[in-house]
């Protein structure tokens, strides 16, 4: 039998899907046409508000936050040098003094539509529009304001109160800055206008880089690798691209691999675990191995930030570490720093994350159903993500009682997590990370392996008019060529209203067929590669053959080696010291509010 080519193979395949597609097309319309004959209908008919799917689909909440992420993200403020402040449901009050600042709502905004665009691959115009958003916002001087206006010592070195001077030595205190003081200008750095290019403030530019990762994989779009601007000390700019960043912080770790200083003089774990997660997307989406020097880090941490005994139990972790000062601040197991660490840790070092979990569900009584348990959203991402059911009930039961989830808005169409606390708005961080449980079948560890690489070739649906209409599903299924989409109706008010939109990256638009509601529906063709779909804002499911059977992807990065050439002298005298620092522990449960997660 003669061999069939590739080419030849592929139009066989095409032709075959087709065909099926049709028949099922006009069985679907044939039942559609029998329906129809009925003279009456059924008194009792039961209806499905959703048909079933096999494919991912956007839940009611997560629509419901979606549409209070485009309102926020979308209504013009100003974080300007000038501008009064940033409008106050971006959050700026949550766990004082180290994340109480804007951009750290930019951040965690950012999470959960990285899992957004993973349950809708051929839908990312509207994520890639808020995490522009989000991303231009970081850039400015309202998102550096510690940075930019905490200049030199503290002026209340001497008035601290006495249960935060009791976490330090004696010998620092009265002369020694309190956590969230970034002290920009304090020797040996002296001041450094420049909030990315500092040596310290990593909490400034790790996360932005992580947003910046997120925003490159959901989008596809080169924007931020391109020269953009950074407002400092003083509104002066500068200039920085996001390979630059991943490079400054690539020679960082490789310098420092006990960690860039989050706030001047201060190491946090919980900081660098996010900049390592911004590096290991980074990798992941563009074959770098940037990554590979961060494992040191990981490394570093288990050997000097944390306390393992001999029957490999956590007795304590550390919140922060100051090199200069020679002494650390530790928290008895993992109540201080544990599940914000493990978290950020999970989708790139699952081996100690999952090491930090267990302990944290060990002594929160997360498994135990004699324990009442308090709610935990770090805990509950970790539990979705390690498929650990027992918590994941229990979690989620407590954070339905404890977090307050209300819909809210003129339709009651905005949702969000209100945590008893009497405001006006959501709270910004806390419920953003609460959010990242409530998608779908998505999960934390999965949405940074990068796995939709080949989505920006593939069929897409753009030109949606959102925030009227709304797309829960947009997913291209390889085996069949088709690309299944659902629309609702996200302004309810707009019900019933005329609208249209375009599926692009077509391999011939004369081919496609849509069917919407089992029904063969009329198109456009834009151009050979383009169709043009008119319909209504309300519940739609389509079913469109694009003939797109998916493609190879670029190969990812292996896992750089642990260590890096000619970081070992620096690595030991580095661990030595850490080691030999002297320890304070908290006592009691030692929490650190921003490391905890939400409790």
């Amino acid at each position: 039998m003669a061999r069939i080519n590739n080419e030849t193979s592929m139009t066989l395949r095409a032709s075959a899907s087709r065909r099926s597609f049709l028949k099922s097309s006009a069985a679907l319309a044939g039942a559609s046409l029998l329906s129809g004959c009925e003279t009456t209908a059924p008194p009792n008919l039961a209806t499905h508000s959703q048909f079933p799917t096999l494919h991912p689909e956007h839940n009611e909440r997560t629509r419901g936050w979606l549409r209070f992420l485009w309102q926020k993200a979308t209504t013009a403020d100003d974080w300007s040098h000038g501008g009064e402040e940033p409008h106050p449901w971006w959050d700026q009050y949550s766990s004082p003094p180290l994340l109480s600042y804007p951009r750290f709502d930019l951040s965690n905004s950012s999470y959960a539509l990285l899992l957004m665009a993973d349950q809708t691959p051929a839908w990312r115009e509207v994520y890639t529009r808020i995490l522009d958003e989000l991303a231009s916002r970081h850039t400015t001087f309202w998102a550096a304001i510690d940075w930019n206006t905490f200049i030199g010592p503290s002026p209340d070195r001497r008035n601290y109160p006495d249960p935060l001077l009791r976490q330090w030595p004696e010998r620092v205190r009265g002369n020694y800055d309190a956590p969230g003081w970034t002290a920009n200008g304090v020797e040996p750095w002296g001041l450094d206008p420049d909030p990315i290019g500092a040596t310290g403030n990593l909490f400034f530019r790790g996360w932005l880089n992580l947003l910046l990762s997120i925003y490159k994989y959901v989008s596809g779009d080169d924007k931020w690798e391109q020269p953009w601007l950074v407002a400092g000390y003083e509104n002066e700019h500068f200039e920085w691209t996001q390979p630059r960043i991943v490079d400054y912080l690539r020679q960082q770790y490789t310098d420092q691999p006990e960690g860039p200083h989050c706030e001047n003089t201060k190491i946090w774990p919980f900081c660098n675990s996010a900049a390592g997660l911004g590096l290991y997307l980074s990798d992941r989406i563009g074959g770098e191995a940037s990554h590979g020097v961060f494992e040191n880090w990981v490394e570093f941490c288990r050997d000097n930030y944390m306390g393992i005994n001999d029957r490999n139990q956590i007795e304590w972790m550390t919140l922060y570490y100051d090199p200069l000062e020679e002494f650390k601040v530790n928290a008895p197991g993992t109540a201080g720093a544990g599940a914000g660490v493990a978290m950020h840790l999970l989708p790139q070092s699952p081996e100690l994350a999952t090491q930090i979990y267990e302990a944290a569900a060990e002594s929160l009584g997360w498994r135990d159903p004699r324990r009442e348990i308090a709610a935990n959203s770090a805990g509950l991402i970790m539990a979705r993500a390690l498929g650990d059911n027992t918590v994941i009930e229990r979690l989620t039961a407590a954070a339905e009682r404890q977090f307050e989830p209300r819909w809210f808005g003129d339709r009651m169409d905005r949702f969000g997590w209100w945590f008893n606390l009497d405001e006006p708005w959501p709270r910004g961080q806390q419920s953003a990370q609460m959010m990242i449980n409530e998608i779908g079948e998505g999960d934390w560890i999965t949405a940074f392996q990068a796995n939709h690489l080949d989505k920006y070739d593939a069929p897409t649906v753009e030109g949606v008019d959102f925030p009227n209409l709304g797309v829960s599903q947009a997913w291209n299924d390889k085996d069949s060529g088709v690309l299944f989409v659902s629309t609702y109706a996200a302004d309810s008010s707009r019900r019933g209203e005329t609208t249209s939109y375009r599926i692009s990256n077509l391999p011939d638009a004369s081919s496609a067929v849509v069917l919407q509601d089992g029904e063969t529906l009329a198109v456009e063709a834009i151009d050979s590669g383009s169709i043009r779909i008119a319909s209504d804002i309300d519940h739609h499911r389509l079913q469109i053959y694009t003939g797109w059977f998916g493609q190879q992807t670029a190969r990812r990065p292996e896992a750089a080696p642990a260590a890096v050439a000619g970081s070992g002298l620096v690595r030991k005298s580095a661990g030595e010291n850490a080691k030999t620092a002297e320890a304070v522990m908290l006592s009691g449960a030692g929490k650190c509010p921003c490391c905890v997660g939400i409790a």
